[in-house]
Order: C-alpha cells, then sequence, then structure tokens
C-alpha cells in the first residue's frame, strides 16, 4: 500500500525523510502533462522538484533513483496514485501520493498558485 499525503503533511514527511535519510534529498515528482505545468507550478522548498508526464514514466524510470524519497503530484490526486502504486511495484520504497494534489496545494500550502 502506498501511503497518501496531504499538501499541508509535506513540511512533516520532508522532515521524517531528512530524519530517515539525511543523504538524499526527497523528489516531488509532478506527474501532469507540460501545459498543466505552465498554467500552475509549485516552487521547490526542501525538495527538488521534478516534471515527468505520467506516460513518460515507464522509459524514464531509470532517472529516479531509488534511494530518495518521492512524493507524486497530479492535479487532483488520481494520475499520482497511479505513478506512486507503479513506482512501488517497481522496488521504490520511499514513494508517497500527494492527496489532492496541485488543486489541495494551491487551497492549503500556497494560494497565489493558479487553480484549473
Amino acid at each position: 500500500m502506498v501511503p497518501h499525503i496531504r499538501p499541508a503533511q509535506l513540511a512533516d514527511w520532508l522532515r521524517q525523510c531528512r530524519a530517515q535519510t539525511p543523504d538524499a534529498e526527497p523528489i516531488v515528482l509532478d506527474v501532469r502533462e507540460p501545459w498543466e505545468v505552465q498554467t500552475a507550478s509549485v516552487r521547490p522548498d526542501g525538495f527538488e522538484l521534478r516534471h515527468m508526464p505520467m506516460a513518460s514514466i515507464p522509459m524514464r524510470l531509470s532517472e529516479l533513483p531509488r534511494e530518495r524519497p518521492i512524493a507524486c503530484l497530479c492535479h487532483h490526486g488520481g494520475r499520482s496514485a497511479q505513478v506512486a502504486f507503479f513506482l512501488h511495484r517497481q522496488g521504490y520504497e520511499h514513494v508517497v501520493n500527494i492527496a489532492g494534489g496541485i488543486h489541495a496545494w494551491a487551497a492549503e500550502i500556497d494560494p497565489s498558485i493558479p487553480q484549473y
């Protein structure tokens, strides 16, 4: 089972990641399409932000380090949940889904992010 966190819980998750694996910077993996990222995007703060559209993940799996924690993000949390589950099945142990996606991120963390 892949854990789900709300955007408001991300800071706590990042702290836990740093405590457990201090040498592995967490990744927020944005799996939305390029036009969505151009419309609304998060600012990295305590994590590396990577953009890989959902359909490209299987081909680009080698670009995601297995030793780093990964939090998957999409528009509302559906696609990112699928990607998180896929990564977990591929042997990635430190994966979570950001439930509610960027829509919830705008509501819970940064209201300056446009909603679409």
